[in-house]
């Protein structure tokens, strides 16, 4: 699978430990920045390792930020995106089961790198359920699309 990945500096550290997390598990990484913990702005690479994923660039992402709020709000902008800030693994894989979520969201401050391991690990190993959850997916790309569900 090809992973991007993207930060500020206040997710710097911890996207530094999620990188070799899905190369050891043989995924391909795309790292978009930043590379290190001056201080930037989140939305430049949350947006463009987004857009990698709406545009089949790269199959997930995974991004992070202080608290994984302002990566997920704006992953979300990008029509065809259904980013999630999972707090944990039970979280993630609901989010993929159910969601069909393509963007995986982390708190840089609050998850130490065994509770990231297995959000992401679970992220990553669950499959889209469909079926009834088919129909809510595509009821979302309505809402992109400006059009009621």
């Amino acid at each position: 699978m090809r992973v991007a990945v993207g930060s500020d500096h206040a997710g710097f550290a911890l996207k530094e430990r999620v990188r070799p997390i899905l190369e050891q598990a043989g995924h391909e990484v795309v790292d978009v920045g930043t590379d290190s913990e001056e201080s930037t702005d989140y939305p430049m690479y949350a947006s463009q390792a987004a857009r990698m994923v709406a545009d089949g660039e790269a199959d997930r992402a995974v991004l992070c930020c202080g608290s994984g709020v302002g990566v997920s709000i704006v992953a979300n902008k990008v029509d065809g995106v259904r980013a999630v800030n999972a707090h944990d693994a039970d979280e993630a894989e609901m989010s993929r089961r159910h969601n069909d979520a393509n963007v995986l969201a982390l708190a840089g401050r609050r998850l130490e790198e065994g509770d990231a391991r297995e959000i992401i690990e679970r992220f990553l190993d669950t499959d889209f359920e469909g079926g009834r959850h088919e129909r809510r997916v595509d009821q979302i790309a309505a809402v992109e699309r400006g059009e009621q569900p």
